[in-house]
């Protein structure tokens, strides 16, 4: 392609250096143009001699091309990655139970059913590089906010005026701690995962409770 570029090239230098002025010009504009054809067959010949130069180039592009255009190599097989640990609900839990000044009286407590209802729904909300160690990670999240704990049981817990209304019921459950542990940690995704799946106005009321602004 570069030397038929080339040829191109000189083969217009030919034709302009070969013309003469139309006949009967004057003598003016004879001595003009054959200044103007000089200008123009040099600039021709510097072009045709940077295209025959760049033959090299061309090839190598050429080359790069047809690598291209060559099929992928298939790549090379790797082992499947390690399952995500499984979080442990029963043991979850039985860390919630532990810290006994969240929690109300035990005969406050949801039934069984609705408490592992919400509490699968809480720890679908641990994300997975925080499940091997999640359990520690709660423990050190009550004993973190322990006063914070305690005053939102005696605020809004069993036996409060804002609870005598109907209202606060996750407030003192072992489950709760979880969510209050998400409410800090990962609020959108606990807001995600409880969306459509339990009523809004139990976390709603949590959440007041606990302070977390985002669902005021």
């Amino acid at each position: 392609m570069s030397q038929l570029e080339a040829g191109a090239v000189a083969g217009a230098h030919t034709w302009v250096s070969e013309g003469s002025a139309p006949h009967g010009s004057e003598q003016t504009f004879k001595d003009g143009w054959f200044e103007g054809v000089r200008e123009a067959s040099s600039l021709l010949l510097r072009i045709a001699d940077n295209t025959a130069a760049q033959r090299g180039r061309a090839e190598s592009n050429a080359l790069l091309l047809a690598h291209l255009q060559q099929k992928p190599s298939p790549a090379p097989r790797t082992e499947a990655p390690d399952p995500a640990p499984v979080l442990d609900a029963e043991e979850a839990l039985a860390a919630a139970l532990r810290c006994t000044w969240a929690c109300a009286d035990p005969g406050e407590f949801l039934v069984a059913e609705a408490s592992a209802e919400i509490l699968t729904v809480a720890l679908s909300a641990v994300r997975e590089d925080e499940r091997a160690d999640y359990v520690q990670r709660l423990e050190a999240f009550a004993d973190r906010h322990r006063e914070r704990l305690e005053e939102m049981l005696r605020a809004y817990g069993p036996g409060s005026t804002p609870a005598s209304h109907g209202r606060y019921a996750l407030v003192g459950q072992p489950e709760s701690l979880v969510l209050c542990e998400r409410f800090e940690t990962a609020p959108l995704l606990l807001d995600a995962k409880w969306d459509g799946e339990l009523e809004d106005v139990l976390l709603d009321d949590l959440a007041f409770a606990w302070g977390a602004g985002h669902r005021r």
